[in-house]
């Protein structure tokens, strides 16, 4: 039998595909039903200090090569997200995702995530589509690498932290975070969508972020530089939708992946669908564990 556990920082987790954030709600149904589907790791969507409504609709629009969408970071704050997780057991295998404007917001949310039993913090630096958190913040090195010292000197929580890709010098960022346990990459890309016979955009705010399959050249070049540069752990996001997909992220250096949009395509079992591929593919190739293809492609 082939191994396909993996190890993210200090973290061992038996099964290599999570749920990334964003593509399910915030409830804790939602989340249980993809941890048993398969989902070695399921990362809640991100959670702020106040209750967010976000955009009006359409906040989500499906196209050729993927999805777009700006959904404004709707949230219900900390406090009605931390009342729904009060009686679930499996907070091990949960990351909470969370955002914020600066240090002291984000470091409060990782010690309320902390004190509630949770064990994973995700920080999201990379929303493309909301003024004053995501990007904007994650564009900012000197803000980035504050953030995650305050996190780092306050808690024992494990950080990951989500990069975006819509800067000039991803290395730049991703040194800036390199106290984190792990880089997740990547988050969507800015892009915009118009319907020529109504001549309106396709989403309310215009401006959203962009998934699917058409993103992943863009996050495998992203898992590769990183990786080649820093060598840190490094979580793959971005197109993937079957275990081939998967594949090329592990070969470019990263040590897990996350499936978002894929599951408008496959519901949730995509995970359990994704985890038997890549076992079926290690056992074909004669590989005994996921670790051996894990950057492979990168240190020849």
């Amino acid at each position: 039998m082939v191994s396909i556990s993996t190890r993210v920082g200090k973290r061992k987790i038996e099964e290599p595909v999570m749920l990334a954030s964003g593509i399910l709600d915030e409830t804790s149904g939602s989340i249980l039903r993809s941890l048993e589907s398969g989902a070695g790791i399921s990362v809640t969507k991100s959670i702020g200090t106040e209750e967010r409504k976000g955009y009006s609709t359409p906040i989500v629009s499906v196209i050729k090569t993927g999805m777009l969408n700006a959904v404004g970071l709707a949230n219900p704050g900390i406090d009605a997200f931390l009342e729904e997780f009060t009686e679930v057991e499996k907070k091990d295998r949960i990351a909470v995702s969370i955002f914020g404007k600066d240090s002291e917001e984000f470091s409060y949310l990782a010690k309320r995530v902390e004190e509630a039993g949770f064990g994973i913090v995700e920080l999201n630096l990379s929303c493309p589509h909301v003024q004053g958190f995501g990007s904007e913040v994650g564009q900012d090195p000197e803000l980035v690498e504050d953030i995650i010292a305050e996190i780092r000197g306050k808690t024992n929580l494990q950080i990951w932290a989500k990069l975006t890709p819509n800067v000039t010098d991803l290395i730049e960022i991703a040194r800036a975070a390199e106290k984190a346990d792990a880089y997740v990459l990547i988050n969507t890309l800015k892009a915009t969508g118009v319907d020529i016979y109504s001549r309106n955009f396709l989403l309310s705010n215009k401006i959203g972020g962009y998934s699917g399959p058409g993103i992943k050249p863009v996050a495998l070049r992203a898992v590769y530089d990183v990786f080649r540069e820093t060598g840190k752990d490094i979580i793959g996001v971005g197109g993937i939708s079957d275990w081939s997909d998967a594949i090329e992220f592990f070969l470019l250096g990263a040590k897990a992946v996350q499936v978002g949009t894929g599951i408008y395509y496959e519901d949730y079992a995509i995970f359990r669908k994704i985890n038997e591929g890549i076992s079926n593919y290690l056992e074909q190739e004669k590989f005994s564990s996921l670790d051996e293809i894990i950057g492979l492609m990168v240190r020849k």
